[in-house]
């Protein structure tokens, strides 16, 4: 998984790219990055939750309004 943040002018852009995704992935990712952008929580908050490997660990999901899937792309010979 690749993921990064960027800012445009008032708005915060997250990037994230994947070999496959779980129903409300990106905005449980989402919502977490936000908490510890607010200083909810810490980086060391974010490595437990990460090796606990349990979603209820992480945080609330952001809305699904704001979301864009921009691609797909299919590994040659899959399809």
């Amino acid at each position: 998984m690749d993921a990064y943040m960027e800012q445009q002018g008032y708005l915060l852009i997250f990037h994230i790219k994947a070999d496959r995704f779980l129903r409300n992935m990106v905005m449980a990712i989402v919502g977490t990055l936000v908490d510890l952008g607010k200083d909810r929580i810490g980086l060391d908050i974010i490595k437990r939750i990460v090796e606990a490997k349990n979603r209820s660990e992480a945080g609330m999901s952001v809305p699904a309004h704001g979301l864009h899937l921009a691609g797909i792309e299919y590994a040659e010979g899959l399809v």
